[in-house]
């Protein structure tokens, strides 16, 4: 399977399981979900593959669902839930962090076969989270805002995709100029870093559209605990 083929599917995926947390979960499930998302978005951004003929990292789709999540809770539940779950984000990536980095210094047994794994993939974090903390605490905030105050202007529901998808472009455009260059500056070649400044905006802004039927379903969906 080709990986734009494979993105699309993967993509898809993320957006139904989105549903169905929400619907089994409710409110508690975004928040969760967040949770799960900050933390896998981070390990698979270390992850550069090649996307419509870009460079491309793989994190973007699952960093993309926390921005639905934010967008759900703000519609559904107002602007303060939204900021609730951005704090909680925020908070999951540091935690994370501190416990990995204990984690990995334990000396491994001679037989122990995970250690360089997990080396290279949370040694790489505390760069990875100096970008995204950066990032997502800007780019989140700037999203509920802009969310809020389109909803405020143009509350009908035939202008949620509006208000979804223009908070989201801009964030993300915000969101991709702090987190790109400072995780990856120096680990690969300028020309490297501005392919992939733009191809991780171009596919976040796929993303953003993508996900916008799952925001409308979102929304007539009555989950089970409420």
């Amino acid at each position: 399977m080709s990986n734009e083929l494979l993105w699309v599917t993967f993509a898809l995926v993320n957006f139904t399981l989105f549903l169905l947390v929400y619907k089994f979960f409710g409110r508690l499930g975004i928040f969760v979900w967040i949770v799960l998302a900050t933390i896998l978005a981070n390990i698979q951004v270390t992850k550069l593959i090649f996307l419509f003929g870009l460079e491309a990292n793989l994190g973007n789709i699952m960093y993309g669902t926390i921005f639905l999540g934010t967008d759900v809770l703000n519609e559904i539940y107002g602007k303060n839930q939204a900021k609730k779950a951005v704090f909680i984000g925020f908070a999951v990536m540091i935690i994370t962090v501190i416990i990995m980095t204990i984690a990995i210094n334990f000396n491994p047994h001679p037989e122990d076969w995970a250690q360089g794994s997990l080396v290279t993939i949370f040694g790489f974090m505390p760069r990875i989270l100096l970008a995204s903390l950066s990032a997502f605490i800007v780019s989140q905030f700037i999203d509920v805002y802009v969310f809020d105050k389109i909803k405020t202007k143009l509350p009908e529901n035939r202008f949620l995709w509006v208000r979804n998808n223009v908070s989201t472009i801009i964030s993300q455009a915000i969101d991709t100029s702090i987190f790109v260059p400072i995780a990856f500056y120096g680990l690969v070649s300028n020309e490297i870093l501005l392919g992939l400044m733009l191809s991780t905006y171009a596919i976040k802004v796929i993303v953003a559209l993508l996900d916008t039927p799952f925001i409308y379903l979102a929304k007539k969906i009555k989950p089970n605990e409420e």
